[in-house]
C-alpha cells in the first residue's frame, strides 16, 4: 500500500496467479479499509492491480474467506463453514459500502468473479480499455455468493445481470460504460493518472459533504418512498448547514445564515 496526497492506493500484485483474492490480499483489504475509515488525513482509497488482470477472482487453491473452519467439523457442517467463510467476504465488501469516503476502482486488465463483487460494492469503478468483466461462476456450478449477484443486478438491472451471472458473459470496457458498470474508461496510457486526478478532484470536497452524500445516494437506492426520500434529503442539508466548510464557502458567494450557527463554527 502507499499514500500520496491524502489518497491510499493498494495494488494487487500476484501476477504469477493472474491476481486472483487469497486470504492475504483479502486480509490487506481489510487493513486498507480500517485505515481509510479511522485516519482523517486519509480522503480515498484506490485499489488497482498490476498485469493484464486485474483480478481473476477468488484464489480456489485457498480457503474462500480469511477465517478457515474447524477441521474437526469441517466434515459434519460443510454448508455451515461455507457459508462463514463467505460470510467473511460479505462483511468486507458491506464495510467498503458502509465507510463514509469514497473507494475507487481502478481496473487496470480483465475483472472475474469476486474482483467484479468488490466493484460493485465500491463507490466508483473506472477502467483501461482492455478490461472484461465477469462472474463466471456458474461454470463451475455455483453463482457470485458475494454480492456478484444482488449487487451487480442492483448496478446494471436484471437484464444485464442475468446476462452477467446467469448466462455466464463478459462483457468489455465500452459495453461496461454504457450499461453503468464502470464510470469512464481512460486510456491505458495514462490511465492511473486519469484516475489520480479524479480523487484529487474528491479531495477538494469537504469530507464531511462526501460522507453524507455516500450515505443518502446508498439510502435513495432502498428507499423508494418519494416522501422518505424528501426527508432524508432535508436531514442531510440540515446538518450540512450548520459545517464551517458550508458556511465558510457559501460566505464567499454572500450567504448569510438566517439561523443561529453555535458560536464554535462562527
Amino acid at each position: 500500500m502507499t499514500e500520496q496526497d491524502g489518497i491510499l492506493t493498494l495494488t494487487i500484485d500476484r501476477q504469477r496467479k493472474r491476481n486472483a483474492i487469497s486470504s492475504q490480499v483479502t486480509e490487506l483489504l481489510w487493513r486498507a479499509g480500517d485505515m481509510l475509515a479511522d485516519r482523517d488525513d486519509l480522503r480515498c482509497l484506490v485499489i488497482t492491480g498490476v498485469g493484464p488482470y486485474f483480478t481473476a477472482g477468488m484464489d480456489l487453491s485457498q480457503p474462500v474467506g480469511n477465517r478457515p473452519g474447524n477441521p474437526e467439523t469441517q466434515h459434519l457442517h460443510p454448508g455451515w463453514n461455507l457459508r462463514r467463510d463467505y460470510r467473511s467476504h460479505h462483511l468486507l465488501y458491506d464495510e467498503f459500502e458502509a465507510i463514509e469516503k469514497p473507494i475507487i476502482i481502478a481496473a487496470n486488465g480483465i475483472c472475474l468473479g469476486a474482483g467484479v463483487e468488490m466493484a460493485v460494492s465500491c463507490d466508483f469503478r473506472f477502467c483501461t480499455p482492455q478490461a472484461e468483466f465477469g462472474v463466471p461462476e456458474v461454470h463451475i456450478g455455483t453463482i457470485a455468493g458475494s454480492g456478484g449477484t444482488s449487487r451487480l443486478t442492483r448496478l446494471v438491472g436484471p437484464g444485464w445481470g442475468k446476462w452477467m451471472a446467469m448466462a455466464g458473459k463478459r462483457v468489455g470496457a465500452e459495453q461496461a460504460k454504457q450499461i453503468g458498470l464502470v464510470h469512464d474508461v481512460f486510456p491505458a496510457e495514462t490511465f492511473m493518472e486519469d484516475v489520480y486526478a479524479f480523487c484529487r478532484e474528491l479531495t477538494t470536497i469537504p469530507a464531511e459533504v462526501l460522507g453524507v452524500a455516500k450515505l443518502v445516494v446508498d439510502m435513495y437506492a432502498d428507499v423508494h418512498d418519494r416522501t422518505v426520500q424528501r426527508h432524508i434529503d432535508r436531514l442531510a442539508v440540515t446538518s450540512l448547514s450548520y459545517s464551517p466548510d458550508f458556511l465558510n464557502r457559501a460566505a464567499k458567494f454572500g450567504f448569510k445564515p438566517r439561523y443561529a450557527v453555535p458560536s464554535w463554527e462562527r
